[in-house]
């Protein structure tokens, strides 16, 4: 585990695409010092560990992830919960069945929320409360107080569960009120998602509205959305490539090494031809580039034309997006929120591509996936870590939000009134 501690430490110096910016925010010692300290670490003491000391860098994009048998799975409370107010609010339940959507903890530990938002601070860096991820604080405390449906309060001893797979939806339905609903839960699958536009390429050309739902968006591959491009802008096209915005990438030699392995393994599974060509400018690129440190990728004559011709259905096209739309589903609404068709409504997305393109280094059933590279907007204080990107229309999250959806029934309004107008 030292070892592993040390190497994770040389590659947030080295590696990491945000190792120049942010040196010095770190504290090595004190992390290593306290695997040194504790030579009979279990595997979710040793995560713990590492996860507080990746904290130093601000950046959700970095994350540890645990896959080996010998290795503790990760686990969770059996609940997702989401501040309003002083309260947080069970908006979905996996596992633990005590509890229904809609109760409230009001406090755990003894504490209040408002005291454990001060003392855990550091890990609830967001600026507003509907963007706070209160999930690794709950796993801090053994008990709390609920409030149910009726206002009753009853004491809870928490439980552990482990963490249910996520299963992607990539997903098309004709609402009855008319629009098509375009659910995609990722842009991992590049393949599913260009079978969902081919096999209903009829509808998605006639359907004059369309909603579409990356409100949760575990992002992926942003080529995994280009078939989409063509439906989401006028008919005169749109640019959207950005002259202004450079993307740089950190090629040292382990990032290449490990980077060029993943895409071989992307490359052996997937069979969008579009998508083959995307990861294999990107392998050119990282090999002719190994080992040269920070460096803007020339892809040349490979890249097509960043103007993009639009198709003349759909007319209008809203996107519902919430703080959980990250990584590739950031890419996905910024792009699309150019287009004269779109209306983006919600919560702004999570915001992690300041730095992105992520590479994984493995050791014995632990990952560690970082990001490579870094986009010039951070030098102009444009950035969108903490800020997301934002919706044209903002819905502030309320629990009417758990046993209803106030942001399809706006789009629904307004896709209506757009239809009488």
């Amino acid at each position: 585990m030292l070892k592993i501690a040390e190497e994770i430490v040389h590659i947030m110096h080295y590696d990491y695409a945000g190792c120049l910016d942010k040196k010095g925010w770190d504290t090595p010692e004190v992390f290593l010092g306290k695997v040194k300290q504790n030579p009979n670490l279990s595997s979710k003491e040793f995560l713990e560990l590492v996860n507080d000391y990746l904290l130093d860098f601000k950046d959700k994009h970095i994350y540890m992830i645990v896959d080996g048998e010998q290795v503790e799975k990760p686990k969770n409370r059996g609940f997702s919960v989401r501040r309003y107010e002083d309260k947080l609010y069970i908006t979905k339940v996996d596992s633990d069945d005590r509890l229904v959507p809609g109760m409230r903890l009001i406090s755990a530990g003894g504490m209040s929320i408002p005291e454990l938002r001060e003392k855990h601070h550091r890990l609830l860096t967001e600026n507003h409360a509907e963007r706070e991820n209160w999930a690794p604080i709950l796993l801090q405390y053994e008990e709390g107080i609920v409030e149910d449906l009726e206002g009753n309060q009853q004491h809870i001893d928490f439980q552990l569960f482990e963490k249910k797979p996520f299963v992607p939806e990539y997903s098309l339905t004709q609402l009855e009120e008319g629009p098509v609903l375009l659910t995609m839960t990722d842009f991992a699958n590049p393949d599913a998602i260009a079978k969902l536009v081919e096999e209903n390429k009829d509808l998605l050309e006639t359907a004059e509205q369309w909603i579409i739902d990356v409100r949760v968006n575990n992002g992926g591959s942003d080529a995994s959305y280009f078939p989409l491009l063509p439906y989401l802008v006028p008919e005169e096209g749109l640019e959207f490539g950005d002259s202004d915005e450079t993307m740089i990438f950190n090629c040292t030699e382990a990032s290449c090494d490990r980077v060029v392995q993943d895409l071989d393994n992307e490359l052996a599974n997937v069979e969008d031809e579009r998508f083959q060509q995307v990861l294999q400018m990107f392998r050119s690129e990282w090999t002719q580039n190994r080992g040269k440190g920070f460096v803007e990728f020339d892809f040349g004559d490979a890249v097509e034309d960043t103007y993009v011709k639009g198709l003349k259905n759909p007319k209008e096209i809203i996107v519902l997006t919430d703080n959980t739309c990250g990584s590739a589903g950031d890419s996905f609404v910024e792009h699309v929120k150019k287009s004269s068709k779109v209306t983006v409504i919600g919560r702004a997305t999570l915001g992690l591509n300041d730095y992105a393109n992520l590479a994984s280094a493995s050791w014995d059933g632990y990952t560690l996936m970082y990001p490579t590279s870094r986009l010039s907007r951070i030098d102009k204080g444009e950035g969108m870590t903490g800020v997301g990107i934002t919706p044209h229309i903002h819905i502030p999250w309320t629990p009417e939000h758990i046993s209803g959806d106030p942001d399809l029934e706006q789009a629904l309004a307004m896709l209506k009134c757009a239809v009488e107008y």
